[in-house]
């Protein structure tokens, strides 16, 4: 059984940084793609940021620019790194690991929810202006 836990999220100043992170536990890490996603309140959630096993990145328009997305397939982690925050990031972010995944992904494919087999509970980012 495979379980993600992200940790990280706190409170931060419009303008300021925060980075998330997810870690993985099981057999399972370097033959799948990590996403992570976000709800804020009242709103669906929606994807944030993927990467595939080659370590190909892709953004939502809205983040792109701000936001890095990184893995360490050695430790099973993946990571947000999240610059020039705006008040509209506020949201509990979510980290989740797809079913077994090609070495090459599209942005398409990452950026569904029905392509992530496994979910982590959540860390909450608050952004004041």
């Amino acid at each position: 059984q495979v379980e993600l836990v992200e940790s990280g999220g706190g409170l931060a100043q419009a303008g300021g940084s925060l980075r998330v992170s997810c870690a993985a536990s099981g057999r399972t890490f370097s033959d799948r793609a990590m996403g992570w996603f976000r709800q804020a309140p009242g709103k669906e959630r929606e994807f944030v940021a993927g990467i595939d096993r080659s370590g190909g990145t892709f953004y939502s328009d809205s983040v792109k620019g701000r936001f890095t997305i990184a893995r360490d397939n050695a430790k099973k982690m993946v990571s947000l790194q999240m610059n020039n925050l705006k008040s509209d990031d506020t949201a509990v972010y979510y980290c989740a690991k797809t079913r077994r995944v090609a070495f090459f992904a599209t942005y398409d494919y990452l950026a569904s929810q029905k392509s992530y087999e496994t979910w982590g509970q959540g860390t909450r980012v608050t952004v004041s202006s």
